[in-house]
C-alpha cells in the first residue's frame, strides 16, 4: 500500500528586490528582473526616435535600447549624469530578438527583501500607463512598474519603424 502522494503549497516568505531611484520617485523590481545595475555609458542616440526612447548602448557585447520611464508616463526626460546608472532588465519574452531593455536610473539601487506583509496596495494613487502598482513598502512610498508594456511599447516602436 502507498502512502497518499501530498503536495504542500509552500509561501513565499521574501522576495529579494531592488528599490531603484528615479527622478522624483522610487521603482521596485525583484532581482529576478534586474540583470544589472551599470554606470551611464556612451549612448548612440537614434534619429527621430520619441524622447522615451534614449538610444542604444553596449553592454557585454550586445546593443541594448536605453528607455526613460518618466518620459513613457509623461513626464520630463532626466538627463544622463555622472550618479546615473542604467537597469538593465531581463525582457518578458514577447520577441526572441529583445533579451533585454534598459532603464535611466538616478543613482544606486538599495536592496529590499519584501514580503507580503510588509507591502500593501496604495489606493491614493492612480496608475499612469507604465506603472502596474503603486505601493507602500517599509514606510516607503514607491511604484512597480509594467515591465510587459515598457517591452511591448518598443517593440511596436520598432515594428513601425522597420
Amino acid at each position: 500500500m502507498r502512502a497518499p502522494k501530498r503536495i504542500e503549497q509552500k509561501k513565499i516568505q521574501e522576495v529579494a528586490s531592488l528599490l531603484i531611484p528615479l527622478q522624483g520617485h522610487t521603482i521596485l523590481l525583484p532581482n529576478v528582473t534586474v540583470a544589472e545595475i551599470i554606470p551611464s555609458s556612451p549612448v548612440q542616440a537614434i534619429e527621430n526616435s520619441p524622447l522615451w526612447y534614449l538610444g542604444n548602448f553596449q553592454w557585454r557585447e550586445l546593443t541594448v535600447p536605453l528607455l526613460s520611464l518618466e518620459a513613457l508616463n509623461g513626464e520630463a526626460v532626466p538627463s544622463i549624469h555622472s550618479r546615473a546608472r542604467f537597469a538593465v532588465l531581463n525582457t518578458t519574452g514577447l520577441h526572441d530578438d529583445l533579451p533585454f531593455i534598459a532603464i535611466l536610473t538616478q543613482g544606486l539601487p538599495r536592496l529590499a527583501r519584501v514580503s507580503e506583509d510588509e507591502i500593501s496596495a496604495r489606493e491614493d494613487s492612480e496608475n499612469r500607463r507604465y506603472d502596474l502598482m503603486h505601493v507602500s513598502w517599509a514606510g516607503e512610498y514607491t511604484l512597480i512598474p509594467n515591465v510587459t508594456a515598457i517591452e511591448q511599447t518598443f517593440l511596436d516602436y520598432l515594428h513601425t519603424n522597420d
